[in-house]
């Protein structure tokens, strides 16, 4: 394939680089499942990143600011009974984040403020429905508290987190390689084992569109642009990579269709719908292409690669309101290596003005709902959020307040770190002890009539007196001339 450059393209001249090992991760035993997934997932409050473990499944969650060497006994989130294949923030709490496991089952965290101080291993919510394990989870890009969660079990299940309730269920015929929401979470497009592309009404269960997508074999993926088209990556009967461009309308005809390289590595798009720039990443590679998406031809614009000399592991993605908008800085990723690193990238377009850059920070994804479940699972749609990064990004307090008969468990304020206990009210804490010496009591009774049993059983167990030999011989004679019972001579004796 030959790259053509942008060359009138703003982001012409946008670079890649590492920062330095002090403000990396270090000494993190990341996990050596081969299944295809980030294993990293970050936010502007908190890295997380699947772990190796033992008994189980666990994930490590970071604060940020916590650079460096990682302490081997790091406290870590563990609740799995299997190891986990993928975890994603959710968009509108950067406290809450959910995790699919080999165990079958979706499981919602609650992350204190300043991270943990001790193992978490209870859950806030607990989504089981499926039968085999969940490779995929994907939190609804408008709606509150909707997650979506794909099974070997070849199922797609839509939840209402807040009351881990089943809100809708999608069959498949195939093991489901992508998932992946449209902009306005109306939609969602999906990719098998048998090759094929579809489309779906979420809510009715609907397949709107299928079509064959790439020849290859090996895993494909699709993701929704911006725009309503179709960006997708695979393989072609030779197993070289590539990826395409396709209509929302009829997928079955790619706009573009290009050929990469013949590595092995599955591409995974990551994409800035900002500023319409797509990067690609694959497990093994060792470096990172990026494209800028147009609406003319070629359409798909090569501009660069990020090269490295360490494959990665899997690759996670700053939201664009965690980015440095002072150093023009529009996107950031955490790059997992296979030596226990995890190596921190950004991308950046130099600009000599100090001045906010608004034609690089266009509004981005607000952390807060359009829509809560109830409206979206009765049929509302609605556009994301949009907010301004002009004066940077401000953490709000994440709560929501939904009116509903049951009680959502995500409305409320993130849970603060566990090592200062609650005062405990002087009339409770003198009931307390008022029990505790009613039980010292009830104890000591008892030990007293355990203590008279056991005297009673050991008489029990005492043998009876032997019978003399004279005595024994009149008993024998009295029996053989009587013939009575024994039983009643030894009562008269």
């Amino acid at each position: 394939m030959s790259f053509r450059i942008v060359r009138s393209s703003k982001f012409r001249h946008i670079f890649g680089q590492q920062l330095k090992r002090e403000q990396c991760y270090d000494n993190i035993r990341i996990t050596s499942n081969s299944w295809d997934s980030s294993f990293c997932a970050v936010n502007p409050k908190f890295l997380a990143i699947v772990i190796e473990a033992a008994g189980g499944g666990a994930f490590m969650v970071l604060p940020l600011n916590k650079t460096g060497r990682i302490e081997p006994n790091y406290p870590l989130v563990s609740g799995h009974r299997g190891p986990v294949l993928d975890i994603a923030w959710c968009p509108f709490n950067d406290n809450v984040i959910a995790s699919g496991s080999e165990d079958g089952i979706v499981r919602v965290w609650q992350i204190p403020d300043g991270g943990l101080v001790r193992p978490q291993t209870d859950p806030i919510v607990e989504l089981i429905g499926h039968q085999r394990r969940v490779g995929l989870i994907q939190w609804h890009p408008v709606a509150n508290n909707v997650l979506l969660s794909a099974s070997a079990d070849l199922k797609i299940l839509i939840w209402n987190v807040g009351t881990a309730e089943i809100l809708f269920s999608i069959n498949h015929p195939d093991l489901i390689y992508s998932v992946c929401w449209n902009w306005e979470g109306s939609r969602i497009v999906t990719t098998c084992k048998d090759k094929k592309i579809r489309i779906y009404d979420p809510r009715s269960g609907e397949m709107e569109q299928e079509a064959l997508g790439h020849e290859g074999a090996k895993p494909q993926k699709a993701i929704f642009l911006r725009n309503g088209l179709l960006f997708t990556t695979g393989f072609s009967r030779m197993s070289e990579r590539q990826y395409s461009l396709r209509s929302e309308v009829a997928i079955s005809e790619p706009i573009v269709l290009e050929e990469l390289d013949t590595s092995n590595g599955i591409l995974s798009p990551i994409y800035d719908p900002d500023v319409n720039l797509l990067y690609l990443c694959a497990k093994g590679d060792s470096n990172i292409r990026y494209f800028e998406i147009t609406d003319e031809p070629p359409f798909v614009h090569y501009i660069n690669t990020y090269q490295s000399t360490e494959p990665q592991r899997g690759v996670g993605s700053m939201p664009k309101r965690g980015c440095d908008i002072h150093q023009c800085e529009i996107a950031r990723f955490y790059k997992l290596h296979s030596r226990g690193f995890c190596e921190v990238i950004t991308f950046t377009v130099p600009r000599k003005s100090e001045l906010f850059q608004d034609d690089l920070y266009p509004d981005t994804l607000a952390d807060t709902p359009a829509l809560s479940a109830e409206e979206w699972a009765g049929g509302k749609d609605g556009e994301p959020v949009l907010m301004s990064l002009k004066d940077g990004y401000k953490p709000r307090a994440q709560e929501f307040k939904l009116s509903k008969s049951k009680s959502n468990i995500l409305d409320r304020m993130p849970s603060k770190s566990r090592e200062k206990t609650e005062a405990v009210p002087k009339e409770k804490l003198d009931e307390i002890m008022e029990e505790i010496r009613k039980l010292k009591g009830t104890i000591l009774k008892q030990e007293v009539r355990i203590r008279e049993l056991e005297k009673k059983t050991e008489e029990q167990k005492t043998p009876a007196p032997e019978v003399l030999p004279e005595e024994n011989s009149k008993q024998n004679q009295v029996n053989n001339n009587h013939h009575e019972p024994v039983s009643i001579l030894v009562d008269e004796v």
